[in-house]
C-alpha cells in the first residue's frame, strides 16, 4: 500500500497536557513512601504504564505493594485528569482536517482503560477516533510494539503505511520497533532521533501534507 494508510496518536502529553498532572501524582505518591522525585526518575515516569511507575517506586524505596501503589497512582490520576485535561496546542485543528480528507486515526495510550475513557469523553470529545487502545488491552504496552502492532492490525493496514504521532521516548521506542514511521513532537523528555522519526516543535506546525511526508525515504528530521 503506498501513502498514509492511518495515523496513530499517543495520548498523554501529545494530543492532551496530562504529562504533568502524572508526574505530580507520582512526586505525591513516592513522597508518601519516602522518596523524593527528581529527574533520574524520569524514564520510569514519563510515558510509562502506571504498572511500571509503581514497580519502580516499589524498588527504589524498599517498600509497599506494587498493585495497592498502581491502584493508589491510577485512582489520583483519573481523579486529576477528570477535573480538566486541555488539550495540546493544534490538537483540534488536525485531527479536524484529517477528519475532513478521510484519513483514518485511532488513539494508542499506555494510560488505564479508565483514564482514555475519561478523557475520550472529555477533552477528546466528538472526536471521531476508529478506535481507542488502553495499556488494558495488549499483553504488553509501551516501550513494547505490542500496541502499535495490534492498532495497525484492528484497522487492516500494513504498520509500516501507519504514521505514529508520540511525546516521549518510550511512546517513540514503542512506534519504532512495531514498524510506523514517527512524528514525535516532544513535551517533558527529549527524545533521540533515529530513522524511522520526524520531529516537530508542536502540533501546530503539523498537517496532513506534513504526515504523508514522514512515509517518504530520508524521511529523518533528527
Amino acid at each position: 500500500m503506498n501513502g498514509l494508510a492511518a495515523v496513530l496518536f499517543d495520548m498523554d502529553g501529545t494530543l492532551v497536557d496530562t504529562e504533568r498532572l502524572w508526574w505530580q501524582v507520582t512526586e505525591d505518591v513516592a513522597a508518601g513512601l519516602g522518596h523524593r522525585l527528581t529527574g533520574a526518575d524520569a524514564h520510569e515516569v514519563v510515558g510509562r504504564a502506571v504498572a511500571d511507575t509503581a514497580a519502580h517506586l516499589v524498588r527504589i524505596t524498599g517498600g509497599g505493594d506494587p498493585q495497592h501503589v498502581a491502584a493508589i497512582l491510577g485512582g489520583e490520576f483519573l481523579r486529576r485528569v477528570e477535573a480538566g485535561a486541555p488539550l495540546r496546542p493544534g490538537a483540534r485543528r488536525l485531527l479536524g482536517e484529517l477528519e475532513q480528507e478521510g484519513v483514518p486515526f485511532a488513539l494508542v495510550s499506555a494510560s488505564p482503560r479508565a483514564v482514555v475513557d475519561s478523557v475520550a469523553c472529555g477533552a477528546l470529545g466528538r472526536v471521531p477516533f476508529a478506535f481507542t487502545l488502553s495499556a488494558d488491552d495488549t499483553v504488553r504496552t509501551k516501550p513494547h510494539p505490542d500496541p502499535y502492532q495490534a492498532a495497525a492490525e484492528r484497522l487492516g493496514v500494513p504498520v509500516e503505511a501507519c504514521v505514529a504521532v508520540e511525546d516521549s521516548p518510550d511512546g517513540a521506542a514503542s512506534a519504532d520497533a512495531a514498524g510506523c514511521a514517527v512524528l514525535v513532537v516532544p513535551s517533558v523528555l527529549p527524545v533521540p532521533p533515529s530513522p524511522r522519526r520526524v520531529f516537530a516543535e508542536s502540533l501546530e506546525r503539523v498537517d496532513t501534507a506534513a504526515l504523508r511526508r514522514c512515509l517518504e525515504p530520508g524521511r529523518n528530521h533528527g
